[in-house]
């Protein structure tokens, strides 16, 4: 009866039977209330597969939720992407892309408008803290490849590791990081999980194999209690003190490893408390192409806390002081400052 009434009075524009479908499969999934679980369409489907792979066009940005706004916001920005060079920062609010109201989009729909064939532009309409009006920034899209672990040796013995999502290529990325940190004498880690949304469950858990002690890394327990452990062996704990560098945009995955770090002892957070994401989201492919990404179960760190909706505090609160860091060519980080001097305690220098 719908379909026939659009078909015989609506008037504005053509709508195709798949159009109509797709509508009502993700008003299905938005009908659970739950900005996490999402239909894709095949084509978006290839897009989420080929961002996860870390390879695709577009600005090279992290794209999460603004839990007040209800608005897609940049979490943080990939090094010499689009995005960067266009002093794009973490927090910005993604209010229109290209003339579009991004609101009461999901997260897919909002990539898949900033994503597009190369040389192309976008125009992101942006609301900026500090700032009177909205901003206009015109990004132009190209090949970006996902570094998603960053690495350099500091002063003193101190290695620092930035990770900015868990892919599929974090896992080696990071191995290949601490290999180089330790063949380089490193005596203390700084390891940074600002602004870092999250990503797969299999490679954090890969990854917090590479740092922690025997024992549970996390477990998740779904609507039946039915419980999954993940553990480590042990044997690839890190050997020398460490720091972790969080924020209000450290969510999920980043949040299974702070908590883990945090709950085992063998690391001191910095930073400001945390995102709050304890929730885990399965694909389901179906035959077509398609698929749904749905909530399947609550993790749950090695003591036994869901941090959904509460986030991880830090042990030393160092609020971000952005107007120092934006308003200066040397970009003064004092967070980063602050985990230095931490680490040079828990070093004895």
């Amino acid at each position: 009866m719908l379909e026939d009434t659009i078909d015989e009075y609506y008037f504005l524009n053509e709508v195709t039977d798949e159009e109509l479908r797709n509508g009502l499969y993700k008003g299905i999934m938005e009908a659970l209330g739950d900005p996490y679980s999402e239909y894709y369409t095949p084509e978006e489907l290839t897009e989420l597969m080929e961002q996860t792979q870390g390879t695709y066009y577009g600005i090279g940005a992290y794209i999460s939720q603004d839990t007040a706004t209800s608005l897609p916001k940049i979490s943080g920005t990939i090094a010499g992407a689009p995005a960067e060079e266009v002093d794009l920062r973490a927090n910005d609010l993604l209010y229109e892309i290209d003339g579009v109201s991004t609101y009461g989009m999901t997260l897919t729909e909002v990539v898949s408008l900033i994503k597009g064939p190369e040389g192309t532009d976008v125009v992101l309409t942006i609301v900026r803290e500090g700032e009177a009006d909205y901003l206009q920034i015109t990004v132009t899209r190209r090949k970006v490849e996902s570094v998603t672990v960053e690495y350099e040796m500091l002063d003193d013995g101190m290695a620092y590791i930035q990770i900015t999502e868990f892919d599929d290529v974090s896992v080696s990325q990071f191995a290949n990081a601490l290999a180089a940190m330790e063949s380089a004498g490193m005596k203390g880690l700084i390891l940074d999980l600002r602004a870092n949304p999250g990503g797969s469950l299999k490679a954090v858990v890969e990854m917090c194999r590479m740092l922690l002690p025997k024992g549970l890394v996390v477990y998740t327990e779904d609507k039946n209690g039915k419980r999954s452990e993940y553990t480590c062996d042990g044997k690839r704990e890190l050997q020398v003190p460490l720091v972790v560098l969080v924020d209000m945009n450290s969510a999920s995955a980043s949040e299974i490893m702070a908590g883990a770090i945090k709950d085992y002892g063998v690391g001191t957070l910095v930073g400001t408390t945390t995102f709050g994401k304890g929730i885990v989201q399965q694909i389901i492919p179906f035959r077509d192409g398609s698929a749904v990404k749905v909530t399947i179960s609550a993790y749950y760190t090695p003591k036994g806390k869901n941090i959904h909706g509460i986030g991880i505090e830090p042990d030393v609160v160092c609020e971000f002081d952005g107007k120092a860091y934006y308003g200066s060519d040397d970009r003064p980080d004092n967070q980063l400052e602050k985990a230095k001097e931490v680490l040079g305690e828990l070093m004895g220098g």
